[in-house]
């Protein structure tokens, strides 16, 4: 329960937090999968990317997926082996989880479904002149380059000119996406989120969450290329008109409803006012009082 709108804010925003519990819980789970893949394959090095490494995942943790990177010997690649190497990894990952209800292949991860939390396990080889090679399944079959330890050092350092305020904003609006049914990349909205708040200061949170949606929807029917350096539109699953305009649409309306409660905090109207940030938000955000 609230009675400000600061206070409503702070309260959502330690909603979304995962409990030092769950952080040990997830420890375990990714060391003992990393070393099910080691006792079988020749590894260079493994490490947790994601939203879990960018500080940027949001509870509950049983909607989440925790992202392992394992970079394999060389040995294992071939040009047009994408679904095949994932396959490999998966029977590997039976071995050590036969019980488990669910793994399978999925994308470009092979995804171990768990009572409590979903594990991707992400096969690379290292690429010549930097970064990370990764297969992908869609369309026949590609390697996508990327470099997973720069969206970490890009997120660290964003948030940091932002005293802060940027990894909670970021949350904020991924559980707007939960909202949504998970309409958006959540990985585009966190390096949409890079892009609009660049040079801007995050003042307080309410007004930060509402630039956010005013700016996205124009940005959004916009290219967002991986910040990384190797190219490609994460957000080219928004690949016709159509799923463009819905696009604008869904941050049409989170922007009209955040500036709604921005008029009626101006107003005193505190309660209306969280009555209409929970509309965007949901549960999570507190109720008045």
């Amino acid at each position: 329960m609230a009675t400000t709108i600061a206070g409503a804010f702070n309260t959502f925003k330690s909603n979304l937090q995962i409990t030092d519990l769950q952080q040990d819980t997830v420890s375990t789970r990714q060391q003992n999968v990393r070393s099910a893949v080691e006792g079988e394959l020749t590894i260079l090095s493994s490490f947790l990317t994601g939203s879990y490494s960018r500080k940027t995942m949001i509870a509950p943790l049983s909607e989440a997926d925790i992202d392992i990177f394992i970079v394999l010997h060389s040995q294992y690649f071939e040009q047009n082996g994408q679904a095949s190497l994932l396959d490999r990894v998966k029977r590997v990952l039976k071995k050590t989880y036969p019980n488990t209800p669910e793994i399978s292949r999925n994308g470009q991860a092979v995804t171990i479904s768990f009572t409590d939390f979903k594990v991707d396990v992400v096969p690379a080889f290292n690429r010549n002149g930097g970064g990370y090679l990764i297969p992908s399944t869609y369309g026949g079959g590609s390697w996508i380059s990327t470099d997973p330890k720069k969206h970490v050092e890009i997120s660290t350092q964003k948030n940091t000119a932002h005293n802060g305020d940027l990894i909670p904003v970021v949350k904020m609006i991924k559980r707007w996406n939960r909202m949504i049914d998970w309409y958006f990349s959540s990985f585009h909205l966190e390096a949409l989120a890079w892009n609009i708040f660049e040079g801007v200061t995050i003042s307080d949170f309410s007004s930060g969450v509402r630039y956010f949606f005013d700016k996205g929807r124009s940005y959004i029917g916009s290219p967002v290329y991986d910040p990384s350096g190797y190219g490609g539109n994460v957000g080219r699953y928004l690949d016709t008109q159509t799923k463009i305009d819905e696009a604008v649409s869904r941050f049409s309306t989170a922007f009209t409803r955040a500036k709604n409660a921005e008029a009626y905090a101006s107003q005193g109207k505190i309660s209306d006012a969280i009555t209409e940030w929970r509309k965007i938000f949901g549960d999570k955000f507190p109720v008045y009082g």
